[in-house]
This record gives C-alpha cells, structure tokens and sequence, in this order.
C-alpha cells in the first residue's frame, strides 16, 4: 500500500533538513500551506517551479444525469481547484515506475 506524505512529515522534513524546532517547523508548514490556501481562495494560481501549477477553474451550470435513476439534475456552477504538474515532475514520476 502506498504512503501518504502528511503535514506531519512534512514539518519532520524541516526539522531535519532546516535544524528548526520541531513546534517551529510545524508552524512554518502550516504558514506555507495557509498562504497558498487563501491565494487559490482568491482565485490566484499558485505556481512552484519544478513541481507544478494549481489553478482555480470556474465551471459552468449544466444539467447532469443520475446514473441510477437516470433522472435529469441540475449542477450548479462551481469553482474547482486543478494541478498541472511539471515537465520536470512528470519526468520524475514516470522515471519512479520503472523497475
């Protein structure tokens, strides 16, 4: 089963890595998180380079279908968040594939 990388793992990172306290490498994490949170709250694109762009997306209503009941629903517009990885990325993840 795959690992999941937490903010948990994260902060431990930058403990290790950076040699802050752990409470403030916690609080470093959150603080990145946060300002990138509430710049896509905004509808601000968040790019990092090598890793990937995220972007907020205005979707437009339209008129769904349950697959159940086959009966017609209506979605309402919505705001959606995507990830556009990396070239770099890209190359990277499919470079962890191979055997």
């Amino acid at each position: 089963m795959a690992k999941t990388l937490t903010r948990m793992d994260l902060s431990e990172s930058v403990h290790r890595e950076v040699g802050l306290s752990r409470n403030e490498s916690a609080q470093l994490v959150e603080s990145v998180l946060q300002y990138m949170s509430d710049a896509m709250a905004e509808g601000e694109s968040v790019k990092i380079s090598s890793f990937g762009t995220f972007t907020v997306r205005s979707k437009a209503a339209r008129v769904g279908r349950n697959p159940k009941t086959g009966e017609e629903v209506p979605i309402h517009p919505r705001r959606v968040l995507s990830f556009r990885p990396s070239h770099l990325m890209r190359d990277r993840v499919a470079d962890g594939n191979k055997d």
